[in-house]
């Protein structure tokens, strides 16, 4: 067997399992958004039902906000590996994207009177870099469209 055969062989068994994997991603991620869509669903129809009557209190927004972020991340995931088994291509816009959520999940559940400064910073320079990277993707897609 030739060693350009091989290596075209091997690259296409390796596509395969590639493919298997995402498919098998696919379906577990699609698994988990609806078993936590479900979850989210009940939980909101239980606490809404129990005194005090269509009530939350702040613990309980928290929640709520982080659940229905973390199945958007989920959905945003999801997305991801769509546009991978039908480009063949991670677009770096979606992974900013869900990076982006996926902080604000975090900044938005955290009880910020109880961390220190510095990490507030922190924070607030991943949300910065994170933005200003976005920006930056977008921008070139934009200019790679006018050309």
């Amino acid at each position: 067997m030739r060693p350009n055969k091989v290596r075209f062989n091997m690259l296409k068994k390796l596509k395969t399992f590639e493919k298997a994997i995402v498919i098998s991603l696919i379906i577990m991620m699609m698994l988990v958004v609806l078993v936590s869509t479900v979850r989210l669903g009940w939980w909101l129809i239980t606490e809404m039902i129990a005194p005090p009557f269509l009530m939350f209190n702040i613990q309980q927004l928290f929640v709520i906000f982080g659940f229905f972020l973390m199945i958007l991340i989920g959905i945003e995931l999801l997305e991801s590996l769509k546009v991978y088994i039908n480009e063949d291509k991670i677009h770096v816009e979606v992974v900013f994207s869900i990076a982006l959520i996926a902080v604000a999940r975090k900044v938005i559940t955290l009880e910020i009177t109880k961390l220190p400064s510095i990490t507030l910073i922190g924070i607030a320079a991943v949300i910065i870099a994170l933005a200003i990277g976005y920006f930056l993707i977008k921008k070139a897609h934009t200019m790679d469209n006018h050309k």
